[in-house]
């Protein structure tokens, strides 16, 4: 039996606020404390010297696309000008391309079919995933693509055509391709002290092929697969997860698309084109995978991003609660990814029923404010009610924050801070609440309901991220009062300075159940 034991650290943990010291014993938090106490009580420990860092439980990113991550990291970057993105197409080398990231907020003319080889399979996804140009030999691998929703001869694809070009080029790589590009990203979360992801995947997105290979790969980080096929009673949301090996019927079920590609499903049309998004899933289909996975005791969800994606989802789990009662469906924890457009009424009866919102506060930071994409595409007003994390904690919805990775980076102190920073003012939440919800939120979004996974305290398990911190500091939670403050004696553990501007902690250690996946 060896115990290690970490000194001269600052512990983040509730049990005490001027903890220095933590012991590991077989993949277990043992003991918290400080220096003195620690060296005396475990004279036979190895010792490891934190040197003044910090120390804190791992992240869990509630919202992630392995593969698609994996593919950015290592693949080509669509960032920047329409000149760049359409120089770095036309430079691009290999029989199939899969890029991602160029965003025509700003452009003055949309990526065109043209722009890409014409004799490549070259697919390339708009920043936020739910739009693509695709080129002229991709297109040629769907032969019924211009009948599909969606479907543009030249200008980029939306909906089912969107679907099934991303289909084709997925299936333009080999295994080994896959399986590189979801290592990769789960190295690259090993790097950035996430101990834990959820894929969100379903067959719109990557595919069986890539949610099979997934589970095939051994490596520390935790992933917990979610599959997005709507069931239509109990025992065929069984049969989907029988046969698919998924950890739930959640995760990105489309409900519609995205504000940034005009396919968030809206009540009103977009303030900048004739349109009110699109529906992929009508009311009895949302109902009916709510009901069937209530009863079968399986945790559903959605993605949602438009308000009339909201309510067509509300008014399903409504229904359930009539149906089932309150507590049965509050036990299935199902979730809602994005939930940017949220009435108050809509909150509190998501809180009532113990649905977990799973939001990316990237997505303020990059599109939020007054002259942000969201701005353009739905109009001031509209916009600064989106994401809205202070309205659904003061209804008690359980947060979990997230990147939706690729869309936006495995970053998570940059997400942490962006909760705390939003564009409108009222929306944000206090530093503690947004870290609790990016580790302990997140487990308990995926089920770990232990009460101690996301914590450090004796018995919790030993997973957790060593930063490189400057001062720590503690935050009145009021919007109104930006107090700060170093004192021990405030009663609350201190984390690290989010104020615009500081510099975010550098990940040194990532320990998972008490190994080590990273070091600097």
């Amino acid at each position: 039996m060896s115990t290690e034991l970490l000194v001269g650290g600052r512990i983040y943990t509730p049990a005490s606020t001027t903890a220095t010291a933590i012991a590991v014993e077989n993949g277990v938090i043992s003991w918290i404390g400080e220096d003195r106490a620690a060296r005396a009580l475990h004279p036979d420990a190895q010792v490891t010297d934190l040197d003044g860092a910090f120390v804190a439980p791992a992240f869990v990113d509630t919202h992630v696309h392995l593969s698609a991550t994996g593919l950015a990291l290592t693949g080509l970057d669509l960032s920047g000008p329409r000149d760049a993105v359409v120089a770095t197409l036309q430079g691009t080398l290999g029989d199939a391309v899969l890029a991602r990231g160029w965003d025509d907020t700003t452009w003055e003319a949309p990526l065109l079919r043209t722009d890409l080889p014409a004799d490549r399979v070259i697919y390339a996804a708009r920043i936020d995933e739910h739009s693509a140009q695709a080129s002229t030999a991709l297109r040629a691998l769907v032969p019924d693509l211009a009948g599909l929703a969606g479907y543009s001869p030249d200008g980029p694809l939306t909906a089912a055509a969107h679907h099934a070009v991303r289909a084709a080029a997925i299936a333009a790589l080999s295994d080994s391709q896959i399986t590189a590009a979801q290592t990769a990203a789960l190295e690259a979360a090993a790097r950035s002290g996430i101990a834990a992801v959820h894929e969100n995947s379903g067959p719109d997105i990557a595919g069986e092929r890539d949610f099979a290979l997934l589970a095939g790969i051994e490596h520390p980080v935790h992933v917990r697969r979610y599959w997005g096929e709507p069931a239509r009673d109990a025992d065929h949301a069984r049969e989907i997860l029988a046969r698919t090996g998924a950890d739930g019927l959640a995760g990105d079920l489309f409900v519609d698309g995205s504000l940034g590609s005009h396919t968030a499903l809206l009540h009103e049309p977009y303030a900048d084109a004739d349109t009110r998004g699109v529906s992929y899933l009508d009311d009895e289909t949302v109902a009916n995978h709510i009901a069937a996975c209530t009863e079968a005791g399986i945790q559903a969800g959605f993605h949602a991003i438009g308000d009339a994606a909201m309510s067509r989802i509300v008014a399903g789990l409504v229904a359930a609660a009539e149906r089932f009662g309150g507590p049965r469906v509050a036990s299935c924890t199902h979730r809602i990814e994005h939930a940017e457009m949220v009435t108050a009424e809509q909150a509190r009866l998501l809180g009532d029923l113990g649905v977990n919102a799973s939001m990316q506060p990237l997505f303020d930071a990059f599109w939020g404010g007054p002259d942000g994409m969201y701005a353009l595409r739905l109009g001031t007003d509209r916009a600064a009610a989106l994401n809205d994390f202070a309205l659904l904690a003061r209804n008690a919805v359980p947060l979990a924050l997230s990147s939706d990775s690729p869309v936006t980076p495995l970053d998570p102190w940059a997400t942490v801070r962006a909760a705390t920073q939003h564009h409108t003012p009222g929306s944000s939440i206090s530093p503690r609440a947004a870290f609790a919800a990016a580790t302990r939120g997140a487990w308990r979004a995926g089920g770990v309901r232990d009460g101690v996974a996301g914590t450090l305290v004796p018995g919790a398990p030993a997973t957790f991220a060593v930063w490189d911190a400057d001062e720590l500091v503690v935050r009145a939670p009021s919007d109104a009062v930006q107090r700060w403050s170093t004192d021990p004696r405030a009663g609350v553990a201190p984390l690290p300075d989010l104020s615009p501007g500081a510099r975010l902690p550098r990940c040194l250690r990532t320990v998972i159940d008490g190994r080590t996946v990273f070091a600097a």
